[in-house]
């Protein structure tokens, strides 16, 4: 079969993802868009095995961001399935993410792997979304998807042409892994890709698997966006051929239901679930887009503070302000090591559930999971549920400040919160689940935002 090919998208316009919104450039990266054009299979199980079922052309969009320097490149390239629940592309790993990648000089390359970022249709929200094709004809008009049961060759396809690098901006990079990212509904297609079309494919080094519910994605999807929501509770194979880590807020064990799905770690596979987080919080919606590591202290940290409005979306509770950010950069650098035959993911507790709902500690944040000064030397409650308001609030979490009288009995001053709070990041680094690059930021941020 011929090799799907890559040709520059159209200089009009500019390219289009909700994900970070600074100058590559002014952070050593560089980006191009491109037209991705082949041939795609789509699958079926039959008898237990997963055989091709169906072929159909396809032409969607990959986005490339790159370091400048070919020097800067460690080797590594992590391809994100874009997110389209909101009926059009969105990068949120690469939001979560890009602080680590960009510093560790990863290249990243988005798929429109799905046909509604691509071609339109109606989101798991119920709106309509124009997709690429609507939002920029000039620019997009070219594409053509044939429907989601072609998704997952088409990522595989795109993933293979990382490898070969030639007519992308990646050209003459000695590409040496290959890693596959996705978050949310992209989470219960990559838990459907490793189980079923990974050990046919063999293409990918690892997989970061971040806020899955309990079931996957059909491979002959019904056409339903809400029917990976309705699937049956499924665990990621025993026989994994490359390792997988599954990263899950509190909404997702509990909204998403991935509790029902939760499984021990193996041979290749492990579970972090980290206390006091959200599935969309205030990095994700507010500090991410515009975070570039070169901002001023103060606006980093007032771009952490919780509200109730998100573009216009009003929330009838703040936003959660966990740390699942700065997890997410542990897991991206733990990963990496372990696919480079290095140790594996430090073990993560599991968070305490007792008929249905998290046991809590005397504070309110919930008991176990993975441990950050966040929620072991509080000043708020930390959660990934409770919101209402618009659809988005029952991803978004909440934050709960304590009051005066409670902060007084918890601390007797500032420098006792920030002695406090300064040692358990210490604790977090050494446990494995925040990084060293990232404490000085985390424990600066606190002090700013300190209500005490």
């Amino acid at each position: 079969m011929t090799e799907a090919s890559l040709a520059l998208l159209p200089d009009v316009g500019s390219p289009f993802v909700a994900g970070t919104r600074f100058d590559l450039a002014s952070v050593g990266y560089t980006g191009a868009e491109y037209a991705f054009t082949g041939s795609a299979k789509a699958y079926a199980r039959t008898g237990g095995t997963t055989t091709v079922v169906d072929r159909a052309d396809f032409t969607t969009r990959l986005l490339v961001y790159r370091p400048v320097d070919d020097g800067a490149f460690n080797g590594t390239v992590w391809v994100e399935w874009l997110n389209v629940s909101g009926g059009l592309d969105a990068a949120p790993d690469w939001i979560f993410v890009h602080r680590e990648l960009m510093r560790r000089g990863a290249a990243w390359v988005a798929v429109s792997a799905q046909s509604i970022g691509a071609m339109g249709g109606r989101s798991i929200f119920g709106l309509d979304s124009p997709g690429l094709v609507g939002t920029n004809p000039a620019r997009y008009g070219a594409l053509r998807h044939p429907g989601d049961r072609f998704s997952y060759d088409i990522f595989t396809q795109a993933s293979a042409a990382v490898r070969r690098t030639s007519g992308s901006i990646l050209d003459g990079l000695s590409v040496e892994r290959v890693m596959a990212i996705g978050e949310s509904q992209s989470a219960f297609r990559l838990t459907t890709y490793v189980n079923d079309i990974d050990p046919l494919a063999t293409v990918h080094d690892g997989f970061l698997v971040h806020a899955r519910g309990s079931g996957g994605a059909a491979l002959d999807d019904d056409g339903s966006p809400t029917a990976a929501a309705r699937a049956e509770p499924v665990a990621f194979r025993r026989d994994l051929r490359v390792p997988v880590l599954c990263v899950e807020s509190e909404t997702d064990l509990m909204n998403l239901g991935y509790l029902g799905a939760r499984q021990d770690d193996g041979d290749s596979f492990a579970l972090w679930e980290i206390a006091g987080t959200a599935h969309a919080d205030m990095y994700t919606l507010v500090a991410g887009p515009i975070d570039n590591g070169q901002l001023p202290m103060g606006k980093l940290a007032r771009a952490w503070v919780p509200v109730t409005e998100i573009y216009g979306m009003g929330l009838d509770r703040p936003v959660n302000a966990g740390p699942q950010h700065y997890v997410m950069n542990a897991a991206v650098a733990q990963l990496e090591r372990w696919v480079r035959d290095g140790p594996r993911p430090a073990s993560s507790p599991r968070l305490h559930v007792r008929d249905g709902g998290f046991v809590t500690d005397d504070h309110g944040n919930a008991e176990g999971g993975i441990r950050t000064p966040h929620v072991d030397v509080p000043t708020a409650i930390l959660s990934g549920l409770g919101n209402s308001g618009h659809p988005i609030a029952y991803l978004a979490g909440t934050t709960a400040p304590f009051d005066a009288e409670k902060l007084g009995s918890l601390y007797r001053s500032k420098e006792d919160y920030l002695e406090q709070f300064t040692a358990a990041t210490e604790a977090a680094v050494t446990s494995g689940f925040i990084l060293s690059d990232d404490a000085a930021e985390i424990d600066a941020i606190a002090a700013i935002n300190s209500p005490l």
